[in-house]
């Protein structure tokens, strides 16, 4: 059974729940364009057709199904937002469905349109129960009726992909981190990747202090459970680019001796959704078949403190042989993924991003739905990020923070000694071991982790934010001009 499917009768006749699209004028009136049976009692129940609400209400006597949700749109059409403002209403109305099946009737004029409804409503209905004794409903199906611009066989399978694709990283960033470490992370993408044409090679402790990954067994050596490299390769036998992908990987971080207060250390368990979304990346190229090599590393360790860590005022060495001075164990992000980094370039690829939940300061500045993009390709990821809906935006890196970043006894050190420019500054840093590599660092603290009230397609806990994005930057990417 397809997970999209199609709707064939009349509304007033349909079985499963219904959820229907309302807007609003700019003097207030509601409309509901899809039924406008149901326009006086949408009224009646007190709908304001608010985009990004949705209402829950039994159905009239002349309707079979058991209720409906309006799901609002708010003046859909007063500007080019539409496909975006489709996509969270399906999400809200979903979320609040809770059920197995839905039928969505919001009024859609193109294919485009059709696929961000889907997507959305798929999205809204995640539900991560791995704890729970009592499982809420999943939404396993969706139906949209005949009227609806249809989705072609590409389109209608990139949206269940997607859809897939971001509740694996949800679910991964969701998981407790007693149970989610360095090793079973490796393991999943293992697992995930065994029916797929990708290629899956990991580095242990041992081989990663032999083959000098400084920054990886820096940050992971005090843990008991120790830190792995994870390179994942999709190589179709035709490409036209290749795309390398370099993610943050830290299943806890405690912060090592610079150890954050217990309030900070909850949700650290998140702090690897950089290579959960790097590494389903991959999963979701090969499943799409799309005509790009993609090469994913991700960098994964624990912080933690014993008496083998890392401490404040250490030098490391990193793979590429860049002499680093700790002065902030808990920026260790930086440093596990500049040797993600230094791997990544050896292979020339056309196009490097890096994702990582980096720095409290992109989430001071830019709030917790936007990430930060910095880099000499920080424009070919907002595009994308633009072009699919995820909040994203521009960074600069001025030369002069740089200087916060010298160091009187090693070649650099992880972190600065001010307050400001603390996005920047860490892009700075890996700026260092990018070389002249065409790159874009994208800061994810923010938005990969939702820490407060779920909201559209997004909840509460892990997002998936990037996963869309880079989607969107794989199909569109070709190789700048030389």
């Amino acid at each position: 059974m397809s997970i999209i499917d199609t709707y064939s009768g009349s509304l007033s006749d349909c079985t499963s729940p219904l959820i229907l699209g309302v807007s609003v004028d700019k003097d207030g009136h509601i409309a509901v364009p899809t039924c406008p049976a149901l326009q006086d009692f949408a009224r009646s129940a007190g709908v304001k057709g608010k985009a990004g609400e949705a209402w829950r209400t039994p159905t009239p006597h002349n309707f079979q199904a058991p209720f409906v949700i309006f799901a609002g749109l708010g003046d859909l059409y007063a500007d080019c937002g539409a496909t975006e403002v489709l996509r969270e209403a399906a999400g809200a109305a979903t979320r609040l469905a809770e059920a197995k099946e839905v039928v969505l009737s919001l009024p859609a004029r193109s294919r485009e349109e059709t696929a961000a409804i889907a997507e959305g409503a798929l999205l809204g209905g995640y539900r991560f129960d791995k704890y729970l004794t009592k499982k809420p409903q999943r939404l396993e199906r969706i139906l949209l009726p005949s009227e609806a611009p249809a989705l072609d066989a590409y389109t209608r399978n990139r949206v269940e992909v997607i859809a897939k694709t971001v509740a694996d990283i949800r679910d991964l960033v969701n998981t407790s981190p007693s149970a989610l470490y360095p090793e079973t992370l490796a393991k999943w993408m293992e697992s995930a990747a065994k029916n797929l044409p990708v290629k899956v090679k990991i580095w242990n402790y041992a081989a990663l202090k032999a083959e000098g990954f400084g920054g990886i067994v820096a940050v992971g050596r005090g843990s008991k459970r120790k830190p792995v490299l994870v390179k994942m390769t999709y190589e179709p036998a035709e490409y036209r680019a290749h795309i390398a992908l370099v993610g943050k990987g830290i299943t806890f971080d405690s912060g090592g001796y610079a150890l954050k207060p217990p309030s900070s250390m909850v949700t650290m368990k998140a702090d690897m959704t950089g290579a959960a979304t790097m590494g389903n990346t991959v999963l979701a190229a090969a499943r799409l078949q799309l005509p790009v090599k993609v090469t994913a590393w991700l960098t994964c360790a624990e912080n933690m403190v014993s008496g083998g860590a890392t401490r404040n005022d250490d030098i490391i060495i990193m793979k590429d042989g860049t002499s680093v001075e700790v002065n902030n164990t808990d920026a260790e992000g930086r440093l596990v993924m500049a040797d993600g980094i230094a791997m990544a370039l050896a292979q020339k690829p056309d196009l490097l991003v890096d994702m990582a939940t980096l720095t409290g300061a992109q989430v001071v500045a830019l709030g917790s739905r936007t990430a930060g993009v910095m880099g000499s390709a920080k424009d070919e990821y907002f595009a994308a990020a633009k072009r699919v809906g995820e909040l994203a935006w521009p960074c600069p890196l001025p030369e002069h923070l740089a200087e916060d970043l010298k160091s009187e006894v090693a070649d650099m050190r992880n972190s600065g000694t001010k307050r400001e420019g603390g996005m920047p500054l860490a892009g700075l840093f890996l700026r260092h071991f990018t070389k002249d590599a065409y790159w874009a660092h994208v800061d994810i603290a923010g938005p990969g982790f939702n820490s407060g009230s779920a909201w559209g397609c997004t909840p509460k806990g892990g997002t998936g934010y990037g996963l869309r994005t880079l989607v969107d930057l794989l199909e569109n990417f070709r190789k700048p001009s030389a």
